[in-house]
C-alpha cells in the first residue's frame, strides 16, 4: 500500500517556504544565499560569489580575490558570474537599470548616496540585507541596510 500525501495539509503543517524547499530537495547554503534551483541567473550567481567571500578583509581599491573595497566586491562577483561592470560605485550605478525598492530582487545592486553622489554599493541578499565590503578594518559581511538614502540597480 502506498502512502498518499495531501499537499494542502502539508502546507498548513510546515509552512510554504519549508514545503517549497522540501519539494525542490535543495538546501540553503548560508544566510543570504539562495537555493540551487534559483542559482541559475546572473545576479544570483553574483550574489552567491559575494557571499562566498565572507570574512575577506576590506582594502581600498582592491577587487579580489582575497581583499575588496565595496565596488571591488561587486565588480569581482559579477565578473565571475559572467558580466563586466565598471570599477567605481558611481560608474556601476550609471551602468545599471534603475529600479524601485518594490521591484528589487536578490542579486540587485544597492547604492548608498548623499545627494546625487553614490558613495557605497552592495548586493541585495533579500530580507533588507546586503553583502558588502564596508570600510577599513572590516570584512565582507551580510548586514542589514542601515540607510534610507539608497537606490537600486539591476545589472543588465
Amino acid at each position: 500500500m502506498t502512502a498518499q500525501v495531501h499537499v494542502p495539509s502539508l502546507f498548513a503543517r510546515v509552512g510554504t517556504a519549508s514545503v517549497l524547499t522540501f519539494a525542490v530537495g535543495s538546501t540553503m547554503l548560508a544566510p543570504g544565499l539562495v537555493n540551487e534551483a534559483e542559482a541559475s541567473s546572473l545576479s544570483i550567481r553574483a550574489l552567491n560569489i559575494a557571499a562566498s567571500k565572507k570574512g575577506s578583509p576590506y582594502r581600498y581599491g582592491a577587487s579580489g580575490p582575497h581583499r575588496f573595497d565595496c565596488s571591488g566586491l561587486t565588480l569581482y562577483s559579477f565578473k565571475r558570474a559572467g558580466k563586466k561592470l565598471p570599477r567605481t560605485a558611481q560608474q556601476q550605478y550609471n551602468k545599471t537599470r534603475h529600479i524601485s525598492s518594490s521591484q528589487r530582487q536578490r542579486g540587485d545592486l544597492v547604492f548608498f548616496h548623499a545627494g546625487r553622489s553614490v558613495y557605497h554599493v552592495g548586493i541585495y541578499a533579500g530580507g533588507g540585507k546586503i553583502w558588502h565590503s564596508p570600510k577599513t578594518g572590516a570584512v565582507v559581511r551580510l548586514e542589514r541596510i542601515w540607510s534610507n538614502s539608497i537606490w537600486y540597480g539591476r545589472v543588465r
